[in-house]
């Protein structure tokens, strides 16, 4: 910005002279004000990929191992009642992971002996594998490993498959399958219900409702809010946008954003992306799982899916990806997850 002031040296055009300066003055530090603050906020738009990562995936033990006080009758997820008499040999399996971590941060990793591929955290690389990352579950890898205990949740566990378990007579405790953030510290401590240490599991929750609430009190304040499409890819065959009802919401909601999805009226889990539903939707930044990703040929390939090019997202090509066994897990690493979004989101300094 510019003030042309024109030189006078008579008395009577100082006035005008100082009151012309004055409000050039006003101006230009109304200028500077406006680029540089916003209130809290920042409005401006980010461009190109990242990638969302912690800097150790293992969970953190609440304290030392804890001694199971057993027997426990809990309820499990099924609707059935079910008694543990011994957690010395648990096997823990769900698509992402979850139980086997929480398992670790209970403190009763040495007691793990089964997991699926999703649990990959690299504390846990020698406890065998009994299930896909999907949570598909092998019956004959569970059996082999004698559990004392299996948790697993009511999808990963098939109705064909909860007979199996029951014909070998394995004590099996269901969780709930649902991902959200209000349900991570109630998880927690069903886990820890179902392996005779209450008191660790509330210690567990406590800490890790402490880090979502910090990491969501962190987020930056943006003004309008990013519009975020979390999207499920694997190959150029299968590629979807979640809707309000997946748990990809809830991490979008408490990273300040809007979830595109919701806004697009997508009401199922999952919709087939068309490159109307994509337009249509028009997401500021897209969300993904990296192995999704580097799948359709990483954010070069993505720009291919109907659509995708014709949104904000696309033509920034702004891309958040996160590790398959780390981004939905919503278990006790899950305020270091949302830490580490929020920073690849808002290019904030980690």
């Amino acid at each position: 910005m510019s003030c042309l002031v024109r030189s006078s040296r008579t008395a009577s055009a100082r006035p005008l002279r100082r009151l012309t300066q004055t409000v050039c003055a006003v101006v230009l530090v109304a200028a500077v004000a406006a680029c540089g603050s916003s209130g809290g906020t920042t409005s401006s738009t980010q461009h190109g990929p990242a990638t969302a990562t912690l800097a150790d995936t293992n969970p953190v033990p609440i304290g030392s191992a804890p001694h199971p006080v057993l027997p426990v009758t809990v309820h499990s997820f099924d609707g059935s009642a079910v008694t543990v008499t011994d957690a010395s040999r648990i096997v823990a399996v769900d698509q992402y992971g979850t139980l086997a971590q929480t398992v670790w941060a209970l403190g009763l990793g040495a007691n793990l002996v089964g997991r699926s591929t999703s649990a990959a955290f690299p504390a846990a690389k020698d406890v065998p594998s009994v299930a896909g990352g999907s949570g598909s579950i092998n019956i004959e890898a569970v059996a082999a490993q004698r559990p004392s205990v299996f948790l697993t949740d009511t999808v990963s566990a098939t109705p064909t498959l909860r007979d199996q378990l029951g014909a070998l007579g394995i004590t099996v405790v269901y969780f709930d399958p649902a991902r959200t953030l209000a349900g991570v510290g109630p998880q927690i401590q069903a886990v820890a219900a179902a392996l005779g240490v209450p008191r660790a599991g509330t210690a567990l929750a406590q800490r890790t409702q402490h880090e979502i609430d910090s990491a969501i009190a962190a987020v930056p304040k943006q003004s309008p809010a990013p519009k975020i499409a979390f999207l499920y890819l694997r190959s150029t065959a299968i590629t979807m946008m979640a809707g309000p009802s997946f748990g990809s919401h809830a991490l979008i909601t408490a990273l300040g954003g809007t979830d595109a999805g919701q806004a697009a009226g997508i009401t199922e889990p999952f919709t087939a992306i068309t490159s109307e539903s994509m337009i249509s939707a028009n997401p500021d930044v897209f969300l993904v799982m990296s192995d999704g990703l580097a799948s359709v040929g990483g954010v070069a390939g993505l720009a291919k899916i109907p659509g995708v090019a014709q949104t904000d997202a696309g033509r920034n090509q702004r891309v958040i990806d996160m590790a398959d066994a780390v981004l939905l897990s919503f278990g006790p690493n899950t305020g270091r997850i949302l830490t580490a979004l929020s920073h690849a989101l808002y290019n904030t300094p980690a």
